[in-house]
């Protein structure tokens, strides 16, 4: 069992989504505390892959620019084990299954155990075929987050009664990236979360506004920003994190 459901515990739960590397480490990782300092309840880390099949153009161009960098796997485990030194609120990891699989993934997930990683979100896995990591997470207690599309219609109850950590509920059909409206009629999946799981869930892909955040937490138990936070990375580099710490102030303080 993880420290997942500790991130839920202080009202309406945000959770911001940092590409590694990219500008650089150091960069990443005052991003980092910026965003924990300033209301972030749980930090998702991705970690780059060449052929990121989830991800818009903003996480795209994150996880390149963090490739041609030079960032590894074995360094951004090193960079984890750094910052857990004073970041104490519960972090997973986003990847691709084929990060996790060519890195060996008994290796990959007891690493994530060693380090102090809470949970691996893999958007590329089928949740079908999650035998394939499943029992390495088990066994180092390291949960393997599901996720809900719109449409996964008649397999909602069966996720959410298999879910672990938190249950990450994709907003709308398509890859990541800002929207200016979110049309899918998330309070009915998450109804039928609720009534097969108390494991709690967060709606992610499209939210950028203070607005938007405060409706989808309305609905859920929190919000998952990747792109507004990518691009602000993006525009302003290494002095990127006093705008975060601006940004995440103001999206915690709009959803409670």
């Amino acid at each position: 069992m993880s420290n997942i459901k500790s991130a839920f515990n202080n009202g309406k739960a945000f959770i911001p989504f940092i590409t590694c590397g990219d500008p650089d480490l150091e960069t990443t990782a005052a991003c980092v505390r910026a965003a924990a300092e300033n209301g972030a309840d749980l930090i998702e880390l991705g970690i780059p892959f060449s052929d990121p099949t989830a991800e818009g153009p903003v996480i795209q161009g994150a996880n390149i620019r963090a490739l041609n960098g030079g960032v590894t796997t074995d360094k951004i485990f090193d960079f984890v084990r750094e910052i857990r030194k004073d970041i104490k609120i519960p972090m997973v990891f986003m990847t691709y299954s084929n990060v996790v699989f060519s890195y060996g993934s008994d290796k990959f997930i007891s690493t994530c155990k060693e380090i102090g990683i809470d949970g691996i979100i893999l958007p590329d896995l089928p949740f079908e075929e999650k035998e394939e990591f499943l029992p390495q997470c088990r066994k180092y207690g390291v949960d393997l987050i599901s996720l809900i599309a719109p449409t996964s219609n008649d397999r909602i109850a069966m996720i959410a009664k298999e879910a672990e950590g938190f249950l990450y509920i994709v907003s709308s059909l398509g890859v990541t990236g800002t929207r200016s409206k979110i049309t899918t009629d998330l309070s009915s999946i998450v109804d039928i979360v609720r009534q097969n799981t108390n494991i709690p869930c967060a709606i992610g892909f499209g939210i950028s506004t203070p607005e938007q955040a405060k409706k989808m937490s309305d609905i859920s138990d929190g919000a998952i920003i990747g792109s507004a936070i990518i691009k602000i990375i993006e525009k302003y580099g290494k002095d990127a994190p006093k705008y975060i710490s601006q940004y995440v102030k103001e999206m915690k303080s709009a959803m409670n």
